[in-house]
């Protein structure tokens, strides 16, 4: 690993500000919408259409952000296969088993996500926690360019985004393991709307122990290593918390 000094940062507040996500749009487009629309609007337009109308939001999003920043938004890319998994489970009338599969496999699509950014230019970390919104990115920039510790610094970057994986893993172990005590399989002798009924209920009861089985584990997690970081500021570039992020 080469310590030599980088070139002095650029001057480019203003070209990072219009190439950053957003994350709030994001979040929106690629999976409330998609979610709310499979949600409430499949027993009133059918499981298809449905499926298809979701589709579209996260379909257009990804299209308008390589459009708009000439990148690949790998969120709209993790909504459009939640879809697909959610809407077709929907679709083919699938229960039991395979709602804990499902529950599983968004968390470890997003864990694989989150590794493999590890090993590219930026990863996910830096774009998760390293927004201009949030973070004096110029000052950081100069002060790991001053001390020429930027390359050690995007290392710890690496470090942080992998220990950012073992929550996505941890989510998804118990995502399995709850969806699996709670979409137990529906009579079939029920007729179709009584079906739908147990099945919200399932839904509606995931939903409820979610929050604390899951959420909250994930969050105290999130906030350890947000303190890595935190702690990889200091260290490399000799900033504090309050000298780095911005004031509101």
């Amino acid at each position: 690993m080469s310590n030599q000094p980088l070139p002095p940062p650029e001057n480019n507040s203003s070209v990072k500000s219009q190439n950053q996500e957003n994350g709030f749009a994001n979040l929106i487009f690629n999976f409330a919408l998609p979610i709310f629309i499979l949600n409430n609007l499949s027993k009133k337009v059918g499981p298809l259409n449905a499926l298809i109308l979701a589709l579209i939001f996260p379909l257009a999003y990804g299209i308008y952000d390589l459009v708009k920043r000439k990148k690949t938004n790998y969120f709209s890319i993790l909504g459009l296969l939640n879809v697909l998994f959610t809407g077709g489970l929907a679709l083919f009338k699938l229960d039991g088993i395979w709602f804990a599969v499902k529950e599983a496999a968004f968390p470890a699509l997003v864990g694989i996500f989150v590794f493999a950014s590890s090993f590219t230019r930026k990863p996910f970390i830096e774009t998760l926690f390293l927004n201009p919104a949030l973070i004096k990115l110029e000052l950081l920039e100069t002060r790991l360019h001053e001390r020429g510790l930027a390359e050690q610094f995007h290392q710890h970057m690496r470090s942080a985004t992998r220990l950012l994986t073992l929550s996505f893993v941890l989510s998804a172990v118990l995502n399995f393991a709850l969806a699996r005590y709670i979409f137990i399989g529906i009579d079939p002798t029920l007729s179709e709307a009584d079906q739908s009924i147990v099945l919200n209920e399932q839904i509606g009861k995931m939903t409820m122990m979610s929050l604390f089985i899951i959420m909250i584990p994930s969050i105290l997690f999130l906030l350890g290593v947000f303190w890595y970081l935190l702690n990889g500021i200091k260290k490399y570039a000799g900033l504090s918390i309050t000298e780095v992020m911005k004031e509101n």
